[in-house]
């Protein structure tokens, strides 16, 4: 490793999010403890409970009294994976940003080489679980889920999903996450000019519990898919996509009522042809469309708003 790939971070933000995983918080913990001690790594560590019903608040502030780095954001309820990481990025100071799961499947140890790849130029660096330990039915849909993104993004990722990842301060300051938009995150970076790569990562088997995400994850993630996909292309034109369909049915419809009239004007009657109400409907519809993309260039400001709020925020220590 040369001596830019060493060059350490002024401060490494680590944020976690929680959702009853009080059986792996102690090992996560001295895990990453010992690779930031060992590596020198001047931290703060930000747990993020996302409405935990167990005990793994208190095993939080625990660590709390031992370790003035560590910090506890507290939802009030479970408001997602998203929300609490939308609560760390905004609180967090780290010049260099971790994200990674609190269920022990993301190993600490693949921090240094997160940062190594950080110091080549790379502002996200997103982990690969190249070898994943998890069962068939969860293994198949990621696949299909993660070639139809980057396909529909043109960012061309092996693993969207994985949660383990790093990033400079620049990039968790300056996007929103929010709905099942934390799988998009390196999109939304793409979007804003950002440079993006990937690392095969170790992925460890579950130890503890079992995975809070069900297949209706999947719907929700296809619909924030097309959201995604629309916001990269035309979150700073709106215009370009209401206008382009408004025009086409403007016209078809335009083109419908100018034949019909021509028939009128020949001596048929048209008052009781389906076709005229669809020349009508056609060309209001285009009027909408159009009015659409003009209302959206007025507000394209505030077209992308992120779900977190700090009134979601029980405590924060």
């Amino acid at each position: 490793m040369n001596e830019k790939e060493r060059e350490l971070p002024e401060l490494l933000s680590i944020i976690i999010p929680v959702y009853n995983e009080e059986d792996s918080l102690d090992k996560l913990y001295e895990e990453i403890i010992r690779v930031l001690t060992r590596n020198n790594y001047k931290y703060e560590m930000w747990f993020v409970n996302d409405g935990s019903s167990d005990g793994s608040v208190d095993k939080i502030k625990e660590f709390i009294e031992k370790d003035s780095s560590v910090h506890l954001i507290s939802f009030r309820r479970n408001f997602g994976k998203a929300a609490a990481l939308q609560a760390g990025f905004t609180h967090c100071n780290g010049d260099i940003v971790i994200t990674m799961d609190a269920d022990l499947q993301d190993e600490p140890e693949e921090i240094p080489n997160f940062i190594a790849k950080i110091n080549e130029g790379y502002d996200l660096v997103s982990g690969w679980k190249y070898n994943r330990h998890d069962p068939l039915e969860k293994r198949l849909p990621s696949k299909l889920f993660n070639a139809t993104t980057a396909h529909m993004s043109g960012v061309k990722l092996h693993d969207f999903n994985c949660g383990f990842k790093a990033y400079r301060k620049e990039v968790v300051k300056s996007i929103c996450v929010y709905g099942e938009f934390h799988r998009y995150i390196p999109v939304l970076a793409a979007r804003k000019g950002f440079r993006i790569t990937e690392i095969v990562v170790k992925h460890n088997k579950r130890e503890f519990g079992k995975s809070k995400y069900g297949f209706e994850r999947y719907l929700r993630g296809f619909f924030d898919s097309i959201t995604t996909t629309f916001l990269l292309k035309y979150y700073e034109k709106p215009m370009y996509f209401f206008g382009k369909w408004g025009l086409i049915s403007m016209l078809i419809g335009v083109i419908i009522c100018i034949y019909l009239t021509v028939l009128w004007f020949m001596g048929h009657l048209i008052g009781q042809r389906p076709l005229l109400i669809l020349g009508v409907l056609l060309i209001i519809a285009g009027i909408q469309l159009f009015s659409t993309g003009m209302i959206g260039n007025l507000i394209v400001d505030s077209s992308y708003k992120s779900h977190y709020s700090e009134e979601h925020i029980k405590e924060i220590i």
